[in-house]
């Protein structure tokens, strides 16, 4: 019997073809496309995941011959990613939705449904790799490592690899655009979405004052506790930040950390964002290590810097052979061997 697939259809190029090369491989392939029942800004009616992305993702599968479903998973964006998200500025700390939705809803909820639906994998469009070694199953970076998503991924249960599909970890963008066009998918020209999907068209502070109660302006200071100027709310700023702190000075200053419970903005100069170590939480690993030598991101688009690090229970301790700038509370810390990606965590604190 062939295995079934069931293919996380956003409407896009990516996953469109991810679903099209699957088919062509001989799986028995089903699209689906999750509603997470965002409203526009100027209405009150539900968007789902994008009228538009459901109508494309339809189109696709039609071209190509599948199923098509849509689920409803806007509860679970709301429990698992958006109620985290808001408490999170309010603590002062910067999240990555991406990285909740993936660990928590699309190889997690999405996962087990469609498990439950008797498919025997669930593939998506990322840009990643899962291979098999010596009987174990690895997650590593996509052959393209300017698109490479495999940062994303860390949070993924190690026991889920095995029903995990990325047709297009060996493929380049500019291929699968080819592919999609000579396969003449509908959505070939379609361009890349780079928004957060619950927030398109908008700014998160919007979005968190829709939300949220407008928070208490307060002290911004320099390191000698020197008053510099007021903030409008610790949820509108960053570690690493540099505009919008409306206070004059003679040189650059940064956002160096955050103090909630005093709800206070520390400012300094670039140099003082350095930090030589970190600690994660929350941590997730994929391989059977607990410690030793790696390569870190601290930050999506950030570089690969070396360290060591030391893990007990849910907790990273990361100590970088050279100091990093701007190590931000909040983003995920993931580790790395070569290709391999050894597993991360939510960043907690910078030890200075």
């Amino acid at each position: 019997m062939k295995k079934k697939v069931l293919v996380a259809m956003s409407g896009g190029v990516d996953s469109s073809v991810a679903a099209c090369l699957l088919k062509e491989k001989g799986y028995d392939v089903a699209g689906v496309t999750m509603c997470l029942g965002i409203k526009d800004s100027n209405s009150s009616k539900p968007r789902c995941c994008g009228t538009e992305a459901v109508e494309d993702a339809k189109k696709v599968a039609d071209a190509i011959g599948i199923p098509h479903y849509v689920l409803d998973f806007s509860k679970e964006l709301e429990e698992k990613v958006i109620q985290g998200f808001i408490c999170d500025y309010e603590k002062g700390r910067t999240p990555n939705p991406c990285v909740d939705c993936n660990r928590r809803i699309k190889f997690g909820s999405l996962l087990k449904k469609a498990l439950a639906m008797n498919f025997d994998f669930l593939a998506t469009g990322h840009y990643a790799r899962i291979e098999k070694s010596r009987g174990k199953y690895l997650l590593k970076k996509a052959k393209d490592k300017q698109k490479d998503q495999s940062y994303f991924l860390y949070g993924i249960q190690k026991e889920a690899l095995p029903n995990i599909l990325f047709p297009l970890g060996s493929l380049a963008k500019k291929e699968v655009r080819i592919i999609a066009k000579k396969k003449r998918l509908p959505v070939w020209q379609k361009a890349e979405s780079q928004d957060i999907c619950f927030i398109k068209g908008r700014s998160y502070h919007d979005f968190f004052l829709n939300r949220s109660e407008k928070p208490e302006s307060g002290s911004i200071l320099n390191r000698e506790r020197r008053l510099l100027g007021r903030h409008k709310g610790v949820p509108f700023y960053t570690v690493g930040q540099r505009h919008g702190m409306g206070i004059g000075a003679k040189g650059a200053l940064y956002v160096v950390s955050i103090d909630t419970e005093r709800n206070e903005i520390i400012a300094g100069e670039k140099e003082d964002l350095k930090a030589k170590s970190l600690v994660a939480q929350d941590a997730n690993f994929l391989i059977e290590v607990f410690s030793g030598n790696a390569s870190a991101k601290i930050r999506y688009s950030g570089n690969e810097a070396k360290c060591s690090f030391f893990s007990r229970g849910k907790s990273i301790k990361v100590i970088f052979d050279e100091k990093q700038e701007a190590i931000t509370p909040g983003q995920s810390v993931v580790l790395y061997k070569n290709d391999t990606v050894l597993g991360g965590g939510v960043i907690k604190e910078s030890i200075r």
